[in-house]
């Protein structure tokens, strides 16, 4: 089963960890437990849970959570991810799963120390259309021993629902590249209204797949989530922003645009 599994990491732990000095063991965890909304079954190392579906595919998506818990030679967690219930089993158990290993990639990052990762300081949306379901992810990282502050990661996750198949930034458009050139263009444009302000980083926006790579789908446009440190210093927290499907209609793949606002 394909599964697309996305993190903005490198930049904000990066910057965080050049000026910090954070180096030890982690701290002893008990043995990995999970609790679910649903009912649950448990994975091996680190243990996550999968609901069992028991839904037909004319109920509705219902969007909870699952706390997932445990610990591995270098990480400790206790994160609460979204997960869904009901509608086609098939999507439902997609964007499960697709979650699950987005937080598994957090998991197992290589960050260079010890640390643990818990819920984010503020929690991203999950957007149930007809033909999409999109959601955003955000952890908190923090090394053991702690450095001067903790820092977000994030994971974001779009399912087809006529399909339900992961859709990537090269699924959307008819060439990657002017795809990407035309967020870089309209992140530019927009960027100086959010508390990023007009002397926003830059380098940010660059139009590369890492740059990029943690987008959602909503009725408006594509949002662009940009990770701490990416367009501007840690104070002004984590950026979101909209591009409009006006934008970017003339660069999308054929019918994307009709699947990824519906």
């Amino acid at each position: 089963m394909t599964r697309i599994r996305s993190m903005t990491v490198a930049l904000a732990l990066a910057a965080a960890l050049a000026g910090c000095s954070t180096s030890g063991t982690a701290t002893p965890a008990s043995a990995p437990t999970t609790t679910d909304v649903t009912a649950t079954t448990e994975r091996a190392e680190p243990t996550s849970t999968t609901p069992t579906t028991t839904s037909s595919a004319a109920e509705p998506y219902v969007v909870a959570s699952t706390r997932v818990t445990g610990s591995t030679v270098r990480a400790t967690y206790d994160v609460a991810i979204p997960q869904l219930s009901g509608g086609n089993p098939a999507v439902t158990a997609e964007f499960n799963e697709s979650m699950r290993a987005a937080l598994q990639d957090q998991i197992d990052g290589d960050y260079g120390n010890d640390f643990a990762l818990s819920d984010g300081y503020s929690t991203g949306t999950t957007y149930v259309g007809r033909r999409v379901i999109s959601a955003e992810q955000i952890t908190d990282w923090i090394a053991v021993p702690p450095g001067a502050h903790g820092n977000s990661l994030i994971a974001t996750v779009t399912i087809d629902a006529d399909t339900a198949q992961p859709i990537t930034l090269g699924d959307a458009f008819i060439d990657l590249d002017v795809g990407l050139s035309r967020l870089s263009e309209r992140a530019a444009a927009i960027l100086p209204s959010t508390r990023a302000g007009a002397s926003f980083e830059r380098s940010g926006i660059e139009p590369t797949v890492a740059n990029f790579g943690n987008w959602t789908a909503s009725p408006e446009g594509m949002n662009i989530h940009f990770g701490d440190y990416q367009v501007g210093a840690y104070g002004i927290g984590l950026i979101t922003i909209s591009v409009p499907w006006s934008d970017l209609s003339d660069v999308l793949a054929p019918g994307m645009q009709d699947v990824l606002s519906s």
